[in-house]
């Protein structure tokens, strides 16, 4: 018995459409998005992909968007300015430290060190920052370096932004600088400063008082028998010492302080009124500096009122 056997025949199936060829045969159906009513992600895809161009597995629709492409690369050159910005910050930030840094260069490295020494020591005195200033300035250990020193720390303070250290060591260095214009102030400005802080702010005649006490503890006496006799004899009981003293070198007399202190209030008396020609504006630096004005001229009168005292001054 004979079986026809047929010869079955297999042919390769047709090959599947890409996706890509199978997406663009597909009608384009609206598809209201709440995000973009107009357009659906197919249609989007379809306007930003080319012809021959297919999807890759893993990367998101939004690649194939020219709009969000452009949104990136915006993005990427915004954060390149910043990382640029911040570079050349660090770049000023080292220039400035090393800039501090050598400004002692040119100090003896002895003397940068005790002036170093000395600050840290006025730094850890805490409440007795005055007595070791008074026992600096009476060695003679105050002088300019001494306040570079504090300087440097201040600026330091000052960019790493310390609060609290920039408000210590700014007082410190007034109050070292206000030391060392003292010492070497002349007798009648260093007059002139005591007798200002002699003034507790509230009491003016009981400070006026007090500054003619002074002024006739201070000025030597200048009626006729002060010059034909010697300081110290009783005229009435004719005793006391007939030799004239030596004359001191700290001699203080009323007409020199006079003279100097009058020299001194022309000339803060003419840079007063330069200062208020250029304060016209009400931004608050004018307004800052406006009354900083003011309390110089609450000190200018008082020194008016010193030099008045002083002219007609009697024993």
């Amino acid at each position: 018995m004979e079986a026809n056997v047929l010869a079955l025949t297999c042919f390769a199936p047709p090959p599947l459409p890409t996706f890509s060829v199978a997406l663009a045969r597909l009608p384009i159906i609206p598809h209201p998005s709440p995000f973009n009513p107009k357009h659906s992600h197919f249609s989007v895809l379809r306007r930003c992909m080319n012809k021959d161009e297919q999807l890759i597995d893993g990367l998101p629709k939004e690649y194939y968007d020219d709009e969000w492409q452009a949104r990136q690369r915006e993005k990427t050159k915004e954060l390149h300015q910043r990382r640029q910005q911040e570079e050349e910050e660090e770049e000023r930030k080292i220039e400035e430290y090393r800039e501090i840094g050598t400004r002692l260069k040119g100090y003896p490295e002895e003397d940068v060190r005790k002036a170093r020494r000395l600050v840290s020591s006025l730094i850890r005195a805490a409440e007795e920052v005055e007595e070791e200033i008074e026992k600096a300035a009476e060695k003679g250990e105050l002088n300019e370096l001494v306040l570079m020193v504090i300087w440097n720390r201040l600026d330091l303070a000052r960019r790493d932004e310390e609060k609290d250290a920039i408000r210590s060591l700014d007082l410190l260095y007034r109050r070292v600088e206000t030391e060392i214009l003292k010492r070497e102030a002349t007798p009648a400005m260093r007059l002139l400063n005591d007798l200002l802080n002699m003034h507790d702010g509230f009491d003016d005649e009981g400070w006026m008082k007090e500054c003619k006490k002074r002024m006739v503890d201070t000025f030597p006496r200048e009626d006729p028998f002060s010059i034909l006799v010697p300081a110290g004899f009783d005229i009435d009981k004719h005793q006391g010492p007939l030799r004239p003293p030596l004359e001191a070198d700290d001699t203080l007399l009323r007409v020199d302080f006079v003279r100097e202190v009058n020299a001194l209030l022309q000339e803060v008396r003419y840079q007063q009124t330069e200062a208020q020609h250029a304060q016209d504006s009400f931004d608050p630096e004018s307004v800052a500096s406006r009354l900083k004005q003011q309390e110089k001229q609450r000190a200018i009168r008082q020194v008016e009122s010193l030099l008045d005292l002083a002219i007609n001054l009697k024993w």
